[in-house]
């Protein structure tokens, strides 16, 4: 093995808890060297995920045991197609979202809790970054309680009075689920011996028939624990408030990446620990594909009628964490590929649409939709990008939202589903009446109070959506690249 490499994986989550520990020290001694650092952490964290990609995609996967100790005593790290896959996703959008945000949260927090905000921040990222690369179920329960606990810290930090009720909402409902997966991780351990995913795949077998409840409760554990995390109809309570009351980078980053992270460690569990032949006889994915069909459905309506605009993009996620628990509940290679895609591509689209409402909050002080006519003139460039974030959430063909709905139909048809097709036809058509609006009037209403002062917008932040809106419409003119690895992820996971 190079050891240009291997040790990467391990030197990115300790360097960022390295650094989320320094973060307060340094903010509260040297405030100026607190935002270098932590954008400094961030991009040692994307440029290094760049390379351990690259490098897995030439020299293919490889395995790190912790300590020299190989498992089953030792924890193991499986740096494969997925792992880089999710950690390059994971560190790029989390590097825009903090660039965009050391303008942004000095004008929504206090000045003296910004050095903790970096520090959660980082926290976060490492917790992910944990669970994309963890081989071990124990490990990775271990940091789903980080993240938990650190996405609840970013949303209660500006003191509000909705910002605290949200912040505790998701607390009380992320524990229950944090303890489901607790209690599944036991049930397996207890039946096997093992915490290592892949010698659960190797001993599952073998004690089905002596241990068929055991199994059966583990995987209830396990759909119940991670769909809280993952906001999965209609374990999505907490979503909602956690989004809209947020600041703008938290919203972003909650929204495009942390229940995302959730999502992919259900994949992890479901198709690398769990044997195939489990769910022939036991129904779950089915379920699972069920509830994601309500969730499209379900987010798409109820987003359809709301006034806020964090709050209606809020709503929206529900539907799009939808699209990804189908894509894995089929579980045919097309239909994985194309949750995996709707991963990365969501993650830009939510991202850079929750950024966008952000630039208007900063400058105008707008949050209803309905007060919204006329502001495409006035933020032309904030607008042109929320639209090219709509078009694709609608998936509109040039944007890379039509290539995951397209991957995620060509799958389901691979599978014999045509009805999962009219449900993400019609989600698009339910998409298309929530966005289509704010985008026409943004650019063609008459605003009632054209007196309405725009403040400057930093340069740094529209930046940043920019960015992003260039990154919607390359993916979806150019996906043949991420096409082809996520075709070898899925091979490998299958």
């Amino acid at each position: 093995m190079n050891l240009n490499y291997e040790h990467l994986p391990v030197i990115i989550v300790a360097l960022l808890l390295l650094a989320a520990f320094l973060e307060p020290i340094v903010y509260r001694h040297k405030k100026s060297w607190a935002a270098p650092l932590v954008i400094a952490s961030m991009a040692f964290f994307a440029l290094s995920s760049l390379y351990l990609m690259a490098a897995v995609n030439y020299h293919g996967p490889f395995n790190y045991y912790l300590g020299g100790w190989a498992p089953p005593f030792g924890i193991e790290l499986e740096i494969d197609y997925l792992a880089v896959f999710l950690l390059l996703t994971f560190s790029v959008i989390g590097l825009i979202a903090i660039v965009y945000g050391l303008q942004d949260l000095k004008h929504g927090l206090k000045d003296e809790v910004l050095g903790w905000y970096f520090t959660l921040y980082l926290l976060l990222m490492a917790s992910m970054a944990g669970i994309s690369v963890t081989n071990d179920l124990f490990n990775m329960y271990v940091f789903v309680e980080i993240s938990a606990i650190s996405a609840c810290a970013i949303i209660s930090i500006k003191e509000s009075r909705e910002c605290i009720e949200a912040s505790l909402k998701y607390l009380i409902l992320s524990t229950l689920g944090s303890g489901c997966i607790l209690l599944a991780t036991a049930m397996l351990y207890m039946i096997t011996g093992h915490l290592n995913i892949g010698y659960l795949n190797d001993v599952l077998p073998r004690v089905m028939s002596h241990y068929p409840n055991n199994i059966l409760i583990s995987l209830g554990f396990f759909v119940v624990g991670y769909g809280v995390k993952a906001a999965l109809f209609p374990l999505h309570v907490w979503l909602p408030d956690a989004h809209t009351a947020a600041p703008s980078p938290s919203s972003a980053v909650l929204s495009g990446l942390v229940i995302k992270v959730y999502a992919a460690a259900f994949l992890k569990v479901f198709l690398k620990a769990y044997p195939r032949e489990i769910f022939l006889e036991i129904p779950v994915m089915e379920i699972v594909l069920f509830l994601s069909v309500l969730a499209i459905l379900y987010g798409s309506i109820v987003a359809m009628v709301q006034e806020d605009i964090k709050k209606m993009l809020a709503y929206s996620s529900i539907a799009q964490i939808g699209y990804v628990f189908l894509g894995f509940s089929l579980m045919g290679q097309r239909a994985v590929a194309g949750g995996l895609l709707h991963i990365f591509n969501h993650a830009m689209m939510k991202s850079m649409l929750f950024l966008a409402a952000g630039i208007i909050i900063y400058s105008t002080g707008i949050r209803r939709i309905r007060d919204m006519k006329g502001l495409g003139v006035k933020l032309p460039l904030t607008m042109g990008a929320f639209t090219i974030g709509a078009l694709s959430m609608v998936g509109i063909p040039g944007t890379n939202g039509f290539i995951s709905k397209w991957q995620l139909a060509l799958g389901a048809l691979d599978l014999g589903r045509p009805i999962i097709v009219v449900v993400i036809l019609l989600s698009s058509l339910l998409n298309c009446l929530y966005y289509m609006p704010i985008v026409i009037n943004a650019f063609f209403g008459v605003k009632g109070e054209p007196e309405l002062e725009i403040g400057k917008v930093p340069g740094v932040m529209l930046y940043s959506i920019l960015f992003l809106g260039f990154g919607i419409i390359f993916f979806g003119i150019y996906p043949a690249p991420l096409l082809a690895f996520l075709q070898k992820t899925v091979t490998a996971i299958l």
